[in-house]
């Protein structure tokens, strides 16, 4: 199955600027996720809940399309936030929550 891939603008003008490198972290992403046997959702939520503990809000927002693409439902995107609450404490959590409001909202 082909994955529709979904690139920011700032994503695709870094392919455009610098088309080795990205080519090679888009190898390396597809080889770790390939090298073990998590399936693709839930390495999205993952890959979603350190974006929130990294504070990274345009992490935060790509993992969020890319896991509801990969099959996670909203609510598992809010509760893969949630379960952060104990480890990054609310504040970082009501951020990220606020930027997956933004992918979802636009749905």
């Amino acid at each position: 199955m082909t994955e529709k891939k979904i690139q920011s603008k700032h994503y695709q003008k870094l392919s455009k600027m610098f088309p080795q490198v990205v080519a090679a972290v888009e190898n390396l992403g597809t080889t770790v996720r390939d090298a073990g046997p998590i399936d693709n959702k839930t390495a999205e939520l993952i890959q979603l809940a350190v974006a929130a503990a990294s504070q990274s809000t345009g992490s935060v927002h790509s993992h969020t399309r890319r896991a509801i693409q990969a099959g996670a439902t909203e609510e598992e995107v809010y509760h893969s936030l949630l379960l952060l609450v104990s480890t990054i404490g609310f504040p970082k959590v009501s951020a990220a929550l606020s930027w997956v409001s933004e992918i979802l909202d636009k749905k």
